[in-house]
């Protein structure tokens, strides 16, 4: 019977963690919002280029000696910790106080915006650090000789 008893408060401890974590989590969120955002876009980030990897080398079967590039998920944690969260977490602080929920049409408006403004300059912001991130910022600017 005991052993029973021990198994249920086992689990029960289980289920509790998820709970906990985000609860933690949340608490971190209203504490200090920008950073948490930006830590978590950068973890995720680095994660997401780690998977990708992965997923990739598993594809390319004929090609397995071909090694993970370390310097990849740094470069995306980089690039979410100092670019996706915190440009993330003011675009949308500043959609909100610029068009309210209860203004007509909030939600498609805000939807334009995002992908019709945001989303582009965003996207290029990206390509531009990556560039820079991967191989210097003497590469970034090199125009073309017709120019």
């Amino acid at each position: 019977m005991a052993s029973a008893a021990s198994k249920l408060r086992a689990e029960a401890d289980l289920g509790a963690f998820p709970r906990r974590a985000l609860a933690q989590y949340l608490r971190l969120l209203r504490l200090y919002p920008v950073l948490t955002k930006a830590a978590t876009s950068g973890v995720l980030s680095a994660l997401g280029n780690f998977l990708a990897q992965l997923i990739e080398k598993k594809q390319e079967k004929e090609n397995c000696s071909q090694k993970l590039d370390v310097r990849g998920p740094f470069r995306y944690a980089i690039y979410g910790f100092f670019f996706t969260g915190p440009l993330g977490h003011f675009f949308y602080l500043f959609m909100e106080h610029w068009i309210p929920p209860e203004a007509p049409l909030a939600g498609v408006t805000r939807l334009l915006l995002d992908r019709l403004l945001f989303a582009p300059a965003f996207l290029s912001l990206f390509f531009l650090i990556m560039n820079f991130l991967e191989d210097g910022y003497s590469y970034a600017f090199i125009l073309p000789d017709d120019i």
